[in-house]
């Protein structure tokens, strides 16, 4: 199996374009050793030039895409290796990349919960947009422990986990969640046993989401912040990390506490890095931090085999 990281920030991307953090500022000028990042997504394949299973369409999609030749394999005169986009939750950088695929020639094969649907039918209309273009082949992700597979991706076995996080902000039920607002997902490679698991926005970590990220050869998890409070104090919201359903690295219960907890050979990694996360600076010490718990920092263009 191999994985592609097409995006590694959070919503904003890195820089930000309105932000001047000591993080954003400091890549723009080259004062802070920091790699640029786009908003967070992840491509999976069974092997080297195969199609494959696209996990969320961020709004640079289209840059994602003229960044790796995996995804562009120029077979025909109109192409892609994208089989299947699954869809983790209905939140902007998550979903409205979807747009930019609107020039296939048929439906676009859309896996999504039913409460995700109908956050993109209604208080962000992508699907219903998407019908005047391409149009959209939903899939329905069942929330029962059940297996799925992605037509024309051979090899790789899928499953949904409910995962408490929030719903979008358009969502009805932003302040009210319901399962299915936000997935984690284990992804198996058939062939070797070998597998990842995959949840960009995750607020606690339950005993079901625990056993699967034990039962995982790779956990790739929320990266979003570092402290529960990082956006208050830097005087850019009131809500904390906790709030908006992000599980913060540090402090008690934190992401670094669960992940010392896996068997030492789980290979473990943060996506969906927030611009104003320290770990984007790799000479801070909370990089250091990680760097000493064994845990990764995603970045835009990363392979991974498993």
């Amino acid at each position: 199996m191999r994985i592609t990281i097409l995006g590694a920030a959070a919503g904003g991307g890195f820089p930000q374009w309105n932000c001047n953090c000591s993080n954003c500022a400091g890549v723009r000028a080259g004062t802070v050793r920091a790699r640029p990042r786009t908003q967070s997504s992840i491509f999976v394949r069974p092997d080297e030039g195969a199609d494959g299973v696209l996990f969320n369409a961020s709004p640079d999609i289209l840059e994602q895409i003229r960044a790796s030749a995996t995804l562009q394999p120029g077979r025909r005169v109109r192409d892609t290796a994208i089989a299947g986009v699954v869809l983790m939750d209905g939140q902007i950088d998550h979903s409205t990349g979807l747009f930019m695929l609107r020039e296939r020639g048929s439906p676009l094969p859309l896996w999504c919960t039913d409460p995700v649907h109908d956050d993109l039918a209604q208080g962000n209309p992508v699907l219903r947009v998407l019908g005047h273009f391409c149009g959209v082949q939903r899939e329905r992700i069942a929330l029962d422990g059940s297996t799925f597979t992605v037509p024309g991706v051979a090899g790789l076995s899928l499953r949904a986990l409910p995962l408490q996080s929030k719903a979008a902000p358009y969502s009805p039920h932003r302040d009210a969640p319901v399962p299915g607002d936000n997935i984690g997902m284990t992804v198996t490679d058939t062939r070797s046993g070998r597998s990842l698991f995959y949840a960009p926005g995750l607020g606690e970590i339950e005993p079901a989401v625990f056993d699967a990220m034990a039962g995982a050869d790779l956990v790739m998890v929320d990266g979003t912040f570092w402290t529960n409070d990082e956006m208050i104090r830097l005087g850019l919201s009131r809500k904390t990390a906790r709030d908006i359903g992000h599980l913060p690295q540090s402090g008690p219960g934190g992401m670094i506490e669960w992940m010392a907890r896996l068997p030492a050979t789980t290979r473990k990694a943060l996506i969906h890095i927030n611009n104003t996360n320290p770990i984007l600076d790799e000479d801070s010490p909370e990089r250091a931090a990680l760097a000493a718990a064994g845990i990764e920092v995603t970045e835009d263009r990363m392979e991974i085999s498993l």
